[in-house]
C-alpha cells in the first residue's frame, strides 16, 4: 500500500505532467493552425512546434513509464522505454537548435562568422531537424540493444542456475551504453550551453550600451532587454537541471528507493514544463491565442511580463 507521501507525489507529478502536455499541445496546436490555413511559419516556429510536439510525446511517456514501473510491470518498462530514449534525445537535440537559432538571429555581434551564420540559419533549419531525427534513430538502436539484453537478463534470473550470455555481456554493454549516452546527450548539451552564455552576453552588453544613452531605468527599451534576459536566465537553469538529472540517474550515483521515485520525477520535468510556459509566454502569437482563449489581457506585472524577442528582432532570413 503506497504512503500518503507517495501519493501526494504521484499527484503531482500527474498533474505537472498533464499541464506540460496541454502546454505543448497548445503551442502546437496554435503554430500548426498558420501551416495548414496556407500561411508559411517562420522557421523560429518550425523548431518550437516541433520541439512542442516532442515535449508532449515525452511527458506522456515518462507518466507511463512510472506507472509501469509501480504497478510491477517491469518488462513492459523496457520496451516503452526505446521510444522514451529516442524522444528524449531529440528533445535535447531541438532545444539546442533552438538556443543556436535565437542567438545567430538575436545576438549584436559583429564578428563575420555570425554574420554568415545569420544569413544562412533559416535555410538550414530544415536539415538540422532531419538531422536530429537521423542522430535519434542512430542512438536508439543501441538503446533497443540495452534492453533486449535487460529483457533476456531478467528472463533468465527467474530461472535459479540459468545463465545466459546476456549475463556475460551486459556488464560490458552497460558501460558502453552510457557512455554512448553521456556522449549523445553531452554534444547538444553544449551547444546549448554555449548559445544561451554568448546571447545572454550580447543582451548583457546591448543593456549596458542603452543604459548609457537612457539613464532611465524605467525606459520600455531597457525592459525589454531586462525581461529577455530574466527569461533566458530561467531557461538556462530549468534545462541545465533537468541535464543534471538525467545524468544522475544514467550513472546511478544515487540509488533512489522507490517511494522518492515520484519525488524525483517531479523534481527532473519540473524544468522543461516551465521551460514551455516561458516558451508560451514569450511568442506574441501564442500570448494573443492565450488572450483570444481566456478572453480578457493577461496580467502584466513584472514577473509575468516576458516580451517576445520576436517584436525587437525579425526571424526571418533576408
Amino acid at each position: 500500500m503506497p504512503s500518503s507521501l507517495m501519493l501526494i507525489f504521484m499527484a503531482t507529478f500527474s498533474l505537472e505532467t498533464l499541464i506540460a502536455m496541454l502546454q505543448n499541445g497548445f503551442i502546437v496546436a496554435v503554430l500548426g493552425r498558420e501551416w495548414v490555413q496556407g500561411c508559411t511559419p517562420s522557421s523560429g516556429d518550425v523548431i518550437v512546434a516541433c520541439l512542442a510536439a516532442s515535449r508532449f510525446c515525452l511527458h506522456g511517456l515518462a507518466l507511463l513509464n512510472s506507472f509501469l514501473g509501480f504497478f510491477k510491470f517491469s518488462s513492459k518498462i523496457y520496451y516503452f522505454s526505446i521510444p522514451w530514449d529516442f524522444i528524449n534525445t531529440l528533445n535535447f537535440w531541438l532545444t539546442a537548435w533552438l538556443a543556436v537559432f535565437y542567438c545567430v538571429k538575436i545576438s549584436t555581434f559583429s564578428h563575420p562568422t555570425f554574420l554568415w551564420l545569420k544569413w544562412r540559419i533559416s535555410r538550414s533549419v530544415p536539415r538540422l531537424l532531419l538531422g536530429s531525427l537521423i542522430i535519434s534513430g542512430v542512438t536508439v538502436i543501441s538503446s533497443a540493444t540495452g534492453n533486449s539484453i535487460a529483457v533476456l537478463r531478467s528472463t533468465s534470473q527467474s530461472s535459479p542456475g540459468n545463465h545466459t550470455l546476456a549475463d556475460r555481456i551486459s556488464p560490458f554493454f552497460r558501460h558502453f551504453f552510457l557512455s554512448q549516452e553521456l556522449l549523445v546527450l553531452l554534444l547538444p548539451f553544449l551547444l546549448f550551453l554555449v548559445s544561451t552564455l554568448l546571447l545572454m552576453f550580447s543582451l548583457h552588453q546591448h543593456l549596458q550600451q542603452m543604459r548609457a544613452h537612457r539613464p532611465s531605468p524605467h525606459d520600455p527599451s531597457t525592459q525589454v532587454h531586462i525581461t529577455a534576459l530574466k527569461s533566458l536566465s530561467f531557461f538556462f537553469v530549468f534545462y541545465t537541471s533537468y541535464f543534471l538529472s538525467l545524468i544522475i540517474v544514467s550513472m546511478q550515483i544515487t540509488a533512489l528507493q522507490h517511494q522518492w521515485h515520484w519525488a524525483w520525477e517531479v523534481v527532473t520535468y519540473a524544468g522543461i514544463c516551465l521551460h514551455s510556459s516561458i516558451l508560451v509566454l514569450s511568442s506574441p502569437k501564442l500570448r494573443k491565442a492565450l488572450k483570444t482563449i481566456f478572453g480578457k489581457p493577461l496580467t502584466k506585472d513584472a514577473s509575468s511580463q516576458v516580451i517576445s524577442i520576436n517584436n525587437q528582432y525579425q526571424w526571418t532570413s533576408p
